[in-house]
């Protein structure tokens, strides 16, 4: 059975289910929020609004002593692609980040993606969306390396048995490049293994370009996956074969206060 966009690195502002790490080692405390406009949501390389544009604000929160917490929130599709209710994404994260050295820093933090009533749970095939991902990340100069696993069945995916696709992980490695003229390069590539469900793990691919203009950000973003084109498409509710780990261009604009 194919399953819609269970999965997904967030592209540009995507998630901070994607990057948690916003908030960094500090010496003060801080209280920020974000608002972005995206025109495709993608997560981890897969799109999670068939394609269509989402609304996203998120709020992050960061402690002297290297603690942090935050929340994210986006509109998404996939769910509602099956025939049931479940338009909302919102994120909850929290952890600690400390530099162990000169230009190497360690996080360790947990991330809940909750989607708001969604019934999921009620398809034949599918346990509840709601996911508990832990991750660790180590952070050397512009280099980072990510490592999360899901501490319940991921997005809802279960085996054909039914087996449970809870210790499913994926790895992430990127940088940040200052390229000169206030422009950030950040290359990324994705390691998606989903447990007990075959053609589901995945590669995801991804190079982004971000500009600051008077306080907003403006992003472009390619991206691409060697995900199974059968496996991810939208639910029957969607009646569409799209795939959604296609090759494609987000663009964004984010506002930080």
């Amino acid at each position: 059975m194919s399953v819609s966009a269970l999965f997904g690195t967030a592209i540009l502002f995507g998630a901070a289910s994607a990057v948690p790490s916003t908030a960094s080692a500090q010496d003060k405390f801080s209280l920020t929020g974000n608002a972005a406009l995206v025109s495709d949501y993608r997560y981890r390389g897969i799109t999670q609004t068939r394609f269509d544009p989402a609304i996203q604000v998120g709020a992050d929160l960061g402690l002297p002593n290297g603690l942090y917490a935050g929340v994210f929130a986006t509109n998404i599709k996939w769910i509602k692609d099956f025939g049931v209710d479940g338009g909302l994404e919102v994120d909850l994260y929290g952890g600690y980040k400390t530099e162990l050295a000169k230009d190497f820093t360690v996080d360790v933090g947990a991330l809940r993606y909750q989607y708001a009533g969604n019934k999921l749970g009620s398809v034949k095939g599918y346990a509840d969306a709601n996911t508990t991902e832990l991750y660790v990340a180590a952070t050397y100069g512009v280099a980072t390396l990510k490592v999360s696993r899901a501490m319940t069945d991921l997005f809802g995916n279960l085996g054909p048995k039914g087996q449970s696709s809870k210790g499913s992980t994926y790895i992430d490695l990127s940088a940040v490049l200052d390229v000169g003229a206030g422009i950030t390069f950040t290359p990324h590539v994705g390691r998606q293994n989903v447990e007990n469900v075959p053609n589901a793990s995945y590669t995801d691919y991804s190079v982004t370009l971000n500009k600051e203009f008077s306080g907003v950000v403006l992003g472009l973003s390619l991206v691409t996956t060697d995900a199974s084109e059968s496996f991810y498409v939208p639910g029957p509710a969607a009646k569409s074969n799209q795939f959604l780990g296609k090759s494609g261009v987000v663009l964004s604009a984010k506002y930080n206060f």
